[in-house]
């Protein structure tokens, strides 16, 4: 049974009709465009996002403590229309295989085993904050479905302090904004995909 209090397989698909709903009308923009603050256009974005529900789903699928083969190679001439298609698609495989995980099945990510709640929150995080960068690129607004923000935050940042827009905060969490005087997280943030029963207390951040 999923746990309403962490993100799920519901959140991973809600995540991905809300992406959907706002990209799908906008396929015919110049989608060249550098998105948000990123280094990448909004085209090679997207084409991360749906990259990355497969990945996860791959990971997820497969209880192992090393990074498996990639099962799926970028094509950087796939129209973008297509690729929006993809990234929905991609993103109901990735919810079917976590609504299968056992609780207690992990997965490799390089920060951390996650289980499936981990999963599910990464993969909320990666649409939602990246189709909030596109969204940025192309002049629109970008609004997640309610609830999934904080259950996301909660899960994979539980060490910033959220009593402020949960939507706010996780863009704060992932590097995008400053937040109540604080400023932006450095490009190293990292997240606890592992149990949050690991955590050790402190901020995570990527090595090197």
């Amino acid at each position: 049974m999923e746990d309403l209090r962490e993100p799920g397989p519901n959140d991973v698909l809600a995540a991905a009709e809300a992406a959907h709903a706002l990209l799908a009308p906008l396929v015919g923009r110049d989608w060249s465009v550098i998105a948000g603050d990123l280094e990448w256009d909004c085209r090679t974005t997207l084409d991360h996002v749906a990259g990355v529900q497969l990945f996860y789903a791959t990971h997820a699928a497969n209880p192992t403590q090393r990074r498996l083969p990639a099962a799926r190679t970028p094509n950087p001439d796939q129209p973008v229309a297509e690729l929006v298609e993809v990234h929905r698609a991609l993103a109901v495989v990735l919810a079917e295989v976590i609504r299968s995980m056992p609780e207690d099945a992990r997965g490799w990510h390089p920060a951390g085993l996650a289980d499936r709640y981990g999963f599910a929150a990464m993969a909320c995080t990666e649409t939602l904050v990246h189709t909030h960068d596109i969204a940025q690129g192309l002049g629109v607004d970008f609004t997640p479905p309610p609830g999934v923000p904080a259950r996301t935050l909660a899960r994979l940042f539980p060490w910033v302090n959220d009593e402020g827009d949960p939507w706010q905060t996780l863009l704060y969490a992932a590097g995008r904004r400053g937040l109540g005087g604080n400023e932006r997280r450095a490009p190293n943030w990292s997240w606890q995909c592992a149990p949050l029963s690991e955590w050790d207390g402190t901020e995570r951040v990527r090595a090197g």
